[in-house]
């Protein structure tokens, strides 16, 4: 449904560097790299981040949050850690989250920038 997604970022080179770190976990690597924009993906740029010059800290009140697929457990375990040692801030600690139609496990980080970000996977067992 959804091809691609971008964010917005206040200083281009500290993001980069944040998600280079935090996105390698779930296998996507940067693919583009223009003066105003990076691109991230693993067969061509799935996530982009967008350089906005004089960009107020995203508000937490905002109610907006990227939800990224992983393929296991500890590929969620590896984005928080790695979004944290890069800069980041946990929003919710890698878990289990049991829900009333569907089990999953992710976490949730906030960007230097502001944008909450989640890792999730479905584990069957």
């Amino acid at each position: 449904m959804i091809d691609h997604i971008s964010v917005g970022v206040g200083d281009l080179d500290r993001a980069a560097r944040f998600y280079e770190a935090a996105l390698a976990a779930l296998g996507l690597t940067r693919l583009v790299t223009r003066p105003r924009t990076v691109g991230f993906g693993k067969a061509y740029p799935e996530f982009w981040i967008n350089l906005r010059e004089g960009m107020p800290r995203v508000a937490p009140e905002s109610g907006v949050h990227i939800c990224l697929r992983a393929r296991t457990t500890a590929e969620v375990d590896a984005f928080h850690v790695s979004a944290l040692s890069a800069g980041g801030a946990s929003d919710g600690a890698p878990g289990l989250r049991p829900h009333d139609r569907v089990r999953y496990y992710a976490a949730f980080v906030i960007d230097p920038d502001g944008n909450r970000i989640e890792a999730v996977t479905f584990p069957q067992e």
